[in-house]
């Protein structure tokens, strides 16, 4: 992590629960469509309303991941994208900005390759906040948990709607900087999730760990995001992200010159959303 700036995840969920709101939390693909129009859009989105960033590790065979993830994935694969391009980014994007956390999400493949310990090494010093490995159950998860921990980089947990008591409490022992609680069973970008259901998983969370709270899978919307930003500490946009990224490609798979413009305008609208839920309920108790 970059020096004079620990625990960025910790701080910005703090910075949220003083403000009295949830957090969006963005995800993109790293090198998707192109290193170049990735970075933009990567160094774009604070300003326009992320709080915390998911940077996914692109992958060849991405399974929890529907078909708007897997074809930013091949896209960014296609273009070059690999772990050391992945960190590259996130180096560049500290230039800009020091404040905002950055997760990176994926598979442990690519980082197997790289090598755990150089990887987490090179993932610190790059600045990154947090890792989300997919397929990496805790059972298997000793050669990067405890390097990651060393460094200062946080371990979030997936929790699903199967996921059972005893299950959730090992899950919990080892997580840290946030829970990722996703709201269907399924690949991201299938069904939206039924709020009430999410609202009972949210608060059986909150009764077994301290850590915040964040919903992702199925969320496609302003609306969407608002209806998690009243329940959760966070809600999480991946799918209908990349998909404007790749309605933004010219015939020939080019980003077009409104790619980023567009894909920062969702991104504002998502933004609004998420800030607004709990004012706008306060409001209408007040009247």
């Amino acid at each position: 992590m970059s020096a004079g700036h620990p625990h960025r995840i910790a701080r910005r969920f703090a910075e949220l629960k003083r403000a009295g709101r949830a957090g969006l939390v963005t995800f993109v693909s790293a090198g998707d469509p192109d290193q170049r129009t990735s970075q933009a859009l990567l160094d774009g989105l604070p300003g326009a309303g992320a709080d915390l960033i998911e940077l996914g590790m692109p992958f060849s065979d991405p399974m929890a991941d529907g078909p708007a993830i897997q074809a930013s994935s091949l896209r960014a694969l296609a273009s070059g994208a690999d772990q050391h391009r992945t960190l590259a980014q996130v180096r560049a994007f500290r230039k800009r900005d020091v404040d905002t956390p950055v997760i990176l999400m994926g598979y442990y493949n690519p980082i197997y390759r790289y090598g755990p310990e150089a990887f987490v090494r090179d993932a610190a010093a790059a600045g990154v906040d947090g890792f989300i490995v997919v397929d990496l159950p805790p059972e298997e998860d000793r050669e990067l948990r405890p390097l990651a921990e060393v460094a200062g980089i946080d371990f979030v947990r997936l929790i699903a709607p199967t996921t059972g008591p005893a299950r959730r409490k090992t899950l919990f022992e080892n997580a840290s900087g946030f829970v990722y609680y996703i709201s269907i069973t399924g690949i991201t970008g299938a069904r939206g999730a039924v709020i009430a259901e999410v609202e009972r998983a949210v608060e059986r969370i909150r009764a077994e760990t301290p850590l915040p709270v964040a919903v992702g899978f199925g969320i496609k919307s302003p609306e969407d995001a608002a209806a998690i930003a009243r329940i959760a500490d966070a809600a999480v946009v991946g799918s209908a992200i990349v998909d404007t990224v790749g309605a933004k490609l010219d015939a020939r798979g080019k980003a077009t010159p409104d790619l980023v413009p567009a894909t920062l305008a969702l991104v504002r609208h998502l933004a609004e959303g998420v800030r607004g839920a709990r004012a706008r309920d306060a409001k209408k108790a007040a009247s």
